[in-house]
């Protein structure tokens, strides 16, 4: 996979390849197209919707983690994926509706996907 990598990034600055890099929580968003009256074409990025909690990574896509104070997402991020804009990752491993919910309390355990285990993820291996 590692291959293939400098290849991606090449398209990310392409423009128009994709609208948003591989590492974004839109990558994978649906894009939509609206038509004014006058026929020109507005493109935009349809509604990024969460899996259901059913469908969150099974114990062996994640390792969990100990909240400590002062801790934040995009730390957490850094930490975990190198790039502190992979929060929202840790984010959608986790039940919760603002982020900030995540480390807002000390001691709170919270799931870490793993690199390549969750939808999404940097080594994500969806086809």
């Amino acid at each position: 996979m590692a291959d293939i990598e400098p290849y991606e990034n090449a398209l990310d600055a392409i423009p128009g390849a994709h609208p948003y890099p591989r590492t974004s929580r839109y990558h994978d968003a649906e894009i939509g197209i609206h038509r004014r009256p006058d026929g020109t074409e507005v493109r935009y990025t349809k509604r990024r919707l969460l899996p259901p909690l059913e469908q969150t990574p099974d114990a062996e896509d994640t390792q969990t983690h100990t909240v400590g104070a002062g801790e934040r997402p995009d730390l957490l991020a850094q930490r975990y994926f190198g790039d502190p804009g992979q929060w929202w990752q840790i984010a959608d491993a986790n039940p919760v509706l603002d982020p900030r919910e995540l480390t807002d309390e000390a001691g709170r355990v919270i799931d870490i996907p793993l690199a390549g285990g969750f939808p999404g993820g940097r080594g994500d291996r969806r086809v």
